[in-house]
């Protein structure tokens, strides 16, 4: 049995460069008119330690529409989930740039105390938002996706209510900060874990929901699409050995190919999912929620989300929440 589940990075630019009302608030308000239109919801990992900072130093006017706007989406009924950027929570704003601090760059690097300050202050700045004091996200995202080592933050997450995780891409590598994700590539489609995220363990206090992936050829990620969002997206603060890095991680024959409804075209949706149809058609009873990612930096193209979502409709696939899905996942 086959569920979607679209999930959104609510974020701009990985170096704080871009406007909040470009990268975030319009695209999101053009994608909650689709998925209004289409009756379907979708999850929004909003990135509560870059809005915090921002919000802070008045640096975008924009701020409050992005306030009201996750509000509003609250209010409407879309699953609300946090993601986290650490590198913003000891940023500085001068000459009109933003400073960020890339020795927290890695949530699960850092000293329990730190990690639980964190997550505690992005909660916490999260229920400030939306005016609920006692909200929880249910499910988290880490920043560039890294959950490796993962025992320390997975026990704070716990502590704090959270009780699903989706940072992994099966198959991932990257060497820069020790994050490596291909054993995962032996998991089904959901599980649970604790000391590590890749290792299932079925007295685990985590669900992981990984972000679906499909194994492909390294040229088959550098579409014209993908490569122009990918330029868009390119921070001139790189350095040649973070370049370096990056370029050894695509150094093999085969490389995850994330199930990204922003990057990806319509032909590579289908494509994928029929993928997954032919594989749930051999084992039709086992639940097999399929988590897709789009960041809201990368939301231009509105056409094929739309059919894609015709498509998803004319398959009769539910789309679904972390919400829903995890109510039906072995507790």
């Amino acid at each position: 049995m086959l569920e979607c589940i679209f999930t959104i990075d609510y974020e701009i630019f990985g170096n704080g460069e871009g406007s909040l009302k470009e990268l975030v608030h319009d695209p999101a308000e053009k994608l909650r008119r689709v998925f209004k239109k289409w009756n379907a919801s979708f999850v929004t990992f909003v990135e509560a330690a870059e809005l915090e900072i921002i919000d802070a130093e008045g640096t975008d006017n924009a701020i409050n529409l992005v306030k009201n706007q996750i509000r509003d989406l609250y209010r409407d009924g879309f699953e609300l989930a946090l993601h986290l950027h650490p590198q913003w929570y000891n940023a500085r704003y001068e000459d009109r740039k933003w400073h960020l601090d890339y020795s927290e760059y890695n949530l699960c690097t850092l000293s329990r105390e730190r990690i639980a300050q964190i997550i505690e202050r992005s909660i916490a700045y999260l229920q400030h938002v939306i005016r609920v004091s006692n909200f929880t996200p249910l499910a988290f995202r880490a920043g560039n996706w890294l959950f490796q080592p993962t025992q320390t933050v997975a026990d704070v997450l716990v502590e704090n209510g959270i009780k699903v995780d989706s940072s992994v891409f099966k198959g991932g590598v990257q060497r820069q900060h020790k994050l490596d994700y291909r054993q995962a590539l032996r998991n089904g489609y959901h599980w649970k874990f604790s000391d590590d995220v890749t290792t299932p363990d079925l007295n685990g206090t985590l669900l992981e929901l990984p972000i679906y992936t499909q194994m492909v050829p390294i040229w088959k990620m550098f579409t014209s699409k993908r490569v122009g969002l990918q330029r868009k997206g390119s921070s001139s603060s790189k350095t040649r050995k973070m370049r370096l890095n990056r370029l050894m991680d695509f150094m093999q024959f085969r490389y995850p190919l994330k199930f990204d409804f922003c990057r990806m075209t319509i032909g590579e949706l289908t494509a994928a999912m029929d993928t997954v149809i032919q594989e749930d058609q051999k084992n039709p009873g086992s639940f097999k929620p399929i988590v897709l990612i789009g960041h809201t930096k990368d939301l231009v193209d509105f056409k094929t989300v739309e059919s894609f979502l015709s498509y998803l409709r004319e398959k009769r696939i539910k789309i679904s929440t972390f919400k829903e899905v995890y109510q039906r996942c072995p507790q």
